[in-house]
């Protein structure tokens, strides 16, 4: 199964995705094969442990506007509310969706590596 089929199953809205990205579905999948380096360099995986809110809703919202731009719907999704609850002090209920989401993550992180 090629790459967006198994994205668009996942929950990315590839159609968006690739208008964003002029139809031009090789740049699109181009930008997609950055992203697992991308998440591995900002990893927040204990950033809801740390002290600096602040740097955890800098490394959020860069993961938010980059799955955002990738049309990760469900990524993009929950990385919205996990900006928001940090920026109104919540980062209990932020760590909550965090770790719900994380499954689904992995699991996109790794059909756009298996397709590289």
């Amino acid at each position: 199964m090629r790459l967006l089929d198994e994205l668009r199953i996942l929950g990315a809205n590839v159609d968006e995705g690739l208008n964003r990205f002029m139809g031009n579905a090789a740049l699109y999948e181009r930008m997609l094969a950055k992203l697992p380096d991308m998440m591995s360099k900002i990893a927040i995986n204990d950033g809801f442990e740390a002290e600096d809110v602040n740097d955890l809703i800098e490394k959020t919202h860069s993961i938010k506007g980059v799955t955002g731009n990738l049309s990760l719907t469900p990524l993009y999704e929950a990385y919205t509310k996990i900006v928001d609850l940090l920026r109104m002090g919540n980062v209990e209920e932020a760590n909550r969706i965090y770790l719900e989401v994380l499954p689904v993550q992995e699991e996109i992180l790794a059909r756009i590596r298996n397709c590289q």
